[in-house]
């Protein structure tokens, strides 16, 4: 973020050093979160947050998010009035080897045992 113009609009994010395993399995752990996640992993490239459909008011949104960045789980920039948000994948694939993958898979098979919708 060299443009001094989004410089002061950077957001908090855990150093890769810092991501610990309890604080990624509870973002996890919130079923709306988990979609996300999905969703990111799915498309393999940032989405805006009004990329998502979720069944939840804009504030509970904000708060998925932010528990999401703030775990290490995502990572949120802003490109111009845009707020991007973009898998740590090669973060956690490090710090935690197969563990999103295997995540994702259970996530995929409950769908499709649940039908949920998510």
């Amino acid at each position: 973020m060299n443009d001094t113009a989004t410089a002061g609009r950077a957001l908090p994010h855990p150093e890769r050093g810092e991501i610990r395993l309890e604080a990624v399995l509870h973002a996890l752990s919130d079923p709306m979160r988990l979609q996300i996640v999905r969703e990111l992993a799915a498309e393999e490239a940032e989405l805006t947050c009004s990329q998502f459909e979720l069944p939840v008011t804009k504030s509970t949104t904000t708060h998925h998010f932010r528990v999401l960045r703030e775990s290490g789980v995502i990572r949120q920039v802003y490109r111009g009035t845009a707020k991007m948000n973009g898998l740590r994948r090669d973060d956690l694939d490090g710090l935690f080897p197969g563990l999103l993958d295997s995540l994702l898979a259970a996530a995929d098979r409950q769908h499709l045992r649940l039908g949920d919708g998510r």
